[in-house]
């Protein structure tokens, strides 16, 4: 008997290869809202998602025979874990695949907000040469204060030491050998809000990290400094992000995730100053897209033909 895989998102096809055998058969249905995709989840023995599709008891209630889930991407806050782990469903994800588009793309923020490369490019468009508006600060002889320290964190940290900036990191949960291994000072959350002048976020979304940059965190950054999120939307509270710009609390910031996405036509985030924003594009690589599919794809297949649980994020609340 085949084991069926059901994949939507427009989940990478390239990188479902791990299934091209006569053991598997894949069936791509990308409106996981519609009636097709309902039915073709009762019969599947995995699920294969991205961002979109929110993974919710209700959705497991119609999944007989599923054996094993996966998130194609790093972030789990779309799946119920605990719903999952009742019914004896695995739930992997895929930490590795996109580590280098979401580092990249958080120093690409980092350097269109210092230089106002957005702004600029829209002036000119409208038919203005406008230098004066448009002068920036440099990356080098500046301090990067890191939240959070793990792969995607520690890329971002390299990348910016090759700009000649100092980096400073806060990440209450690294052990001594990773503090050893990147190399740079591990300090508190205040001190880096008080010294940093590019502050760049990479944390997982908990009740710990949820609004943990407001109002009065805000306040502790330099008026000369950036705020860069690449993350969680829900790390930064976007009302203080948005009054904190109007008043010059801080200088700039730059925003690829947000509290509800896609982001509302009237959020205040898009009147905000000094503000860049864009859609989540932080795994939105065709390399990356690539290799969080295979990562999940073939974690799915280790479990369904070896039984293999070890990787799943709920593999000691399996039976």
């Amino acid at each position: 008997m085949k084991h069926r895989i059901l994949a939507t998102d427009k989940v990478s096809t390239a990188g479902l290869t791990p299934f091209e055998d006569s053991q598997f058969e894949v069936t791509s249905i990308d409106d996981s809202s519609s009636a097709e995709f309902a039915e073709a989840l009762s019969q599947v023995d995995g699920l294969i998602v991205r961002s979109a599709t929110k993974v919710t008891s209700e959705m497991l209630e119609g999944a007989g025979q599923l054996k094993a889930i996966g998130r194609a991407g790093v972030g789990v806050d779309n799946v119920d874990i605990p719903a999952a782990s009742a019914k004896g469903i695995a739930v992997f994800n895929a930490p590795g695949g996109n580590t280098n588009a979401a580092a990249e793309l958080t120093v690409g923020l980092m350097l269109s907000t210092a230089r106002n490369i957005p702004a600029a490019n829209a002036s000119l468009l409208a038919g203005k040469w406008d230098r004066a508006t448009f002068r920036g600060v440099e990356l080098r002889g500046k301090t990067l204060g890191l939240i959070g320290a793990g792969r995607i964190g520690t890329e971002v940290g390299m990348r910016c030491l090759a700009f000649g900036m100092n980096v400073i990191v806060y990440d209450p949960y690294l052990t001594q050998t990773r503090i050893s291994e990147i190399q740079s000072p591990v300090t508190d959350l205040d001190n880096v809000l008080e010294s940093a002048d590019f502050i760049s976020i990479h944390v997982p979304m908990s009740d710990e990290t949820r609004g943990l940059i407001g109002s009065e965190a805000l306040s502790k950054m330099k008026d000369t400094a950036f705020l860069i999120n690449a993350s969680r939307g829900g790390v930064v509270d976007e009302g203080a992000l948005v009054q904190a710009l109007k008043e010059g609390t801080i200088a700039g910031a730059a925003l690829d995730v947000y509290v509800n996405e896609p982001l509302q036509s009237d959020s205040p985030l898009r009147e905000a100053p000094n503000l860049v924003l864009t859609p989540h594009l932080g795994a939105a690589t065709h390399e990356a897209q690539l290799g969080v599919a295979t990562e999940v794809a073939e974690k799915i297949r280790a479990l369904l033909l070896e039984g293999a649980k070890g990787a799943a994020l709920n593999a000691a609340d399996l039976d």
